[in-house]
């Protein structure tokens, strides 16, 4: 599989990018803003499984850390893996919290395009719940 078509999809927080850090790398946090994980994450082993709107999910984290990582690995029913680019930067006295949505295989453009909104809509409930 070659290089895949990617757009990074952004939104600024006004709020420290430790304390946003904190909150979203959190599994137990992250069905508070990241609809694809439907009811939640459930702790299995070291990975996660989510029952969602995708299926049953597995989802295994990077490390905590100290330069605002939050990549993950999510395997599919079909066993398909896809890659996950997430990370939180300071910006000024806020943050910047990125997330890089990938254009599979034979996805079309239009599902891309949802796939890129479907991941703003969620970035923007993370800013409506840390900025309250």
């Amino acid at each position: 599989m070659g290089v895949m078509d990617a757009k990074v999809v952004h939104v600024s927080i006004n709020r420290n990018w430790r304390d946003v850090y904190q909150f979203a790398a959190a599994p137990e946090n992250m069905p508070l803003w990241a609809s694809g994980l439907g009811g939640g994450l459930e702790a299995d082993g070291e990975d996660w499984v989510a029952h969602g709107p995708l299926g049953s999910v597995r989802v295994k984290f990077a490390p905590r850390n100290d330069f605002g990582v939050m990549d993950h690995v999510v395997t599919m029913e079909s066993g398909l893996e896809v890659d996950n680019a997430l990370r939180v930067v300071p910006n000024g006295e806020g943050s910047e919290v990125m997330f890089t949505v990938l254009k599979l295989p034979d996805t079309s453009e239009e599902q891309f395009a949802a796939d890129s909104n479907w991941v703003l809509k969620d970035l923007n409930t993370l800013k409506k719940l840390l900025e309250a």
